[in-house]
């Protein structure tokens, strides 16, 4: 876990970048299949959700899903469960605000947004909470601590 704010804005840039991307393949073959063309499409809209989905995780989600998971957890609780409880509460925040941005994305601000955003919301914390917790979690950690040991970035904040 980054113990730090530069190695925390350094393991944001990495968790958000691999987060944003497999969900926006998987948003997108739920409605045109699966495909090379998909990873296309995901590749194509990434930049755009990538600015939005770190802009939503640093300066907002993070913050209160942090808060909210130290109601839970001791600071001195394990890191594995430290790890688990902040990261489901990063996801269920990151899933509300990103599935908003997806249905304004796919359907402006018509009459159906509402609609749009409680469905994606239910479509993506259904994937979105395993991945975070199975994949993306254990292997960003594991890239993370590979390319910066501990203690090899110091915040001088």
């Amino acid at each position: 876990m980054p113990q730090n704010k530069k190695e925390s804005l350094i393991f944001t840039v990495l968790m958000c970048a691999f987060m944003v991307f497999f969900m926006s393949i998987y948003n997108i073959s739920l409605h045109e299949g699966i495909s090379s063309e998909t990873v296309k499409n995901a590749w194509m809209s990434f930049p755009l959700a990538y600015v939005v989905g770190m802009i939503f995780d640093w300066f907002i989600v993070s913050k209160i899903a942090k808060k909210i998971a130290f109601c839970i957890v001791n600071p001195e609780s394990r890191q594995i469960a430290k790890a688990i409880v902040i990261s489901s509460c990063m996801v269920c925040g990151m899933v509300i605000c990103m599935s908003l941005f997806g249905a304004i994305e796919s359907v402006g601000f018509s009459s159906t947004i509402l609609f749009v955003w409680i469905v994606n919301i239910f479509n993506n914390f259904i994937i979105a909470l395993p991945l975070q917790l199975l994949i993306a979690g254990p292997l960003v950690r594991f890239v993370f601590r590979r390319l910066f040991p501990e203690g090899t970035i110091v915040d001088c904040l």
